[in-house]
């Protein structure tokens, strides 16, 4: 019963450490629920997506590299098995054709 105990509070010593809900959105019951259940499932992705990815990665590096690149178009995955050679494939590729219009 301790072990499961431990479990609880490691994740929410993780969920407040790398998601702060110092603000909540809205001031009512189901607004406050629904940012704390929306902390936990983008906690339960990046446990997934930490546990898929070969690189061993601390917890919050990997949650701060993933909000950096949140609106880049890179390869997850491909991005956090080797940063800096997909870095330089990606600061070094040449622009796309599509958007020159001459």
């Amino acid at each position: 019963m301790y072990k499961h105990r431990w479990q609880i509070e490691t994740m929410f010593k993780r969920l407040k450490q790398n998601f702060p809900l110092k603000y909540f959105l809205g001031d009512n019951q189901n607004a406050i629920e629904i940012q704390i259940w929306c902390g936990l499932i983008i906690q339960l992705l990046m446990l997934v997506v930490q546990r898929k990815t070969k690189r061993r990665w601390a917890y919050s590096n990997m949650v701060s590299m993933v909000r950096f690149h949140l609106m880049t178009y890179i390869d997850l995955f491909k991005f956090l098995e080797n940063p800096s050679k997909q870095w330089l494939a990606l600061t070094t590729k040449p622009p796309d054709k599509q958007l020159s219009l001459f």
